[in-house]
């Protein structure tokens, strides 16, 4: 298929999957002038017309509803990461550029094939997490960039909770193939991490499972029980082809939700980022002082512009200013090669080439303002 003709005015977005996110996402991508959301359609139509109806979008029905939308541009891909792959790949198939949510795909086939037939069909492929593009992580990032800490050096990253089965209404997903902290959480923290430190060379992990069985705790189903098949805490290090390491602990199995924490150690400082599951918060650089027991420490509190949808939004600007957008798919595989590469480093307990590479994405521009009006 030929790439999709040139087009004028605000982007034209479809919605694959009217589940939890797809909330946000909606009340994200209809307050952007830039698009405009035409369709949304869901393995269960009823779903679709539900949130068609709560956020006034026209068209709602079954996934054809949105693949075959003459003024969708922009497939924005929510469904459960199992079908990730064969939705997008749907996508691409009907001329429209891909947004997925998070993980890109669940193997590295998946993500070279993915890759492969965007590239051929002319259409863009882009994926979550797209919260580096907030204002946290952006301010965050560029204060590495700059030198605020010196020489990046090395990373410790946080995250530990009891699981989400005691607020999602159906979770038993995440505690499948392709989900538990590691291809769940994870992707936030190694999509922070390449765009401070660069690609991941090699990884090395212990994986355990807590429990064998979890309950569902609320809504509906509360009560149910469900299996888990996947490791429920991770404890991960990572090589970087730049020469930084990282240690990271991705955990379900935590008795309380500790805060989450993302640190990187520089020759010169020590920066603390938000949390990179949100597109705000504080940032502590922390400095020696005149003596050795002195620390200078300076926090500066961000405000999100926009969270969920970001991404799609700086797709589409791409798109009508014919440049790179920044949350690229290779970006996505990259990140599916780490978090595999983990999952056979845990099940060997030896350490796992990472053989994929990719860039680091610009920084946004400063007056960057999702509200405004930028496409004619």
């Amino acid at each position: 298929m030929s790439a999709p003709e040139p087009r004028t005015g605000p982007v034209g977005i479809g919605v694959v999957g009217a589940g939890v996110i797809s909330d946000t996402y909606l009340a994200n991508l209809t307050s952007f002038p830039d698009v405009v959301v035409h369709a949304i359609g869901d393995l269960f139509p009823a779903a679709a017309k539900t949130r068609a109806e709560q956020h006034g979008i026209a068209t709602h029905g079954a996934i054809d509803a949105v693949l075959g939308h003459p003024d969708v541009e922009i497939v924005v891909n929510l469904t459960i990461p199992a079908a990730h792959v064969e939705v997008s790949s749907a996508a691409i198939a009907a001329g429209k550029h891909v947004w997925s949510e998070k993980p890109l795909t669940l193997d590295r086939a998946g993500g070279e094939t993915l890759l492969r037939e965007a590239e051929a069909a002319g259409v863009r492929l882009g994926c979550a997490p797209d919260t580096f593009l907030g204002t946290g992580l952006q301010t965050a990032l560029k204060a590495i960039a700059r030198g605020d800490i010196g020489t990046p050096l090395s990373a410790l990253t946080l995250m530990q909770s009891p699981g989400p089965e005691s607020w999602h209404p159906n979770p038993a997903f995440l505690f499948q193939h392709g989900a538990g902290p590691l291809f769940d959480i994870g992707p936030y923290y190694w999509t922070t991490l390449v765009q401070a430190f660069g690609p991941v060379a090699s990884v090395a992990a212990i994986a355990s499972k807590a429990q064998e069985r979890r309950t569902i705790g609320s809504g509906p189903k509360a009560g149910e029980v469900f299996d888990v098949t996947v490791p429920t805490h991770v404890n991960a290090i990572a090589q970087f082809q730049g020469g930084q390491t990282s240690q990271s602990i991705f955990s379900f199995d935590t008795a309380v939700t500790r805060t989450p924490f993302l640190q990187i150690n520089g020759t010169e400082g020590v920066l603390e980022l938000p949390d990179p599951n949100m597109f705000d918060g504080d940032l502590v650089l922390l400095r020696p002082g005149g003596h050795r027991s002195e620390l200078v420490t300076t926090t500066t509190s961000t405000r999100a512009q926009s969270t969920r949808g970001t991404g799609v939004l700086e797709m589409a600007r791409a798109i009508r200013e014919g440049r790179p957008h920044r949350v690229q798919g290779a970006l996505a595989h990259h990140v599916v090669d780490i978090l595999v590469s983990l999952e056979e480093a845990g099940a060997s307990k030896q350490f796992v080439d990472v053989t994929s590479t990719v860039e680091a994405a610009p920084p946004l521009p400063d007056d960057w303002d999702p509200t405004a009006r930028t496409v004619d």
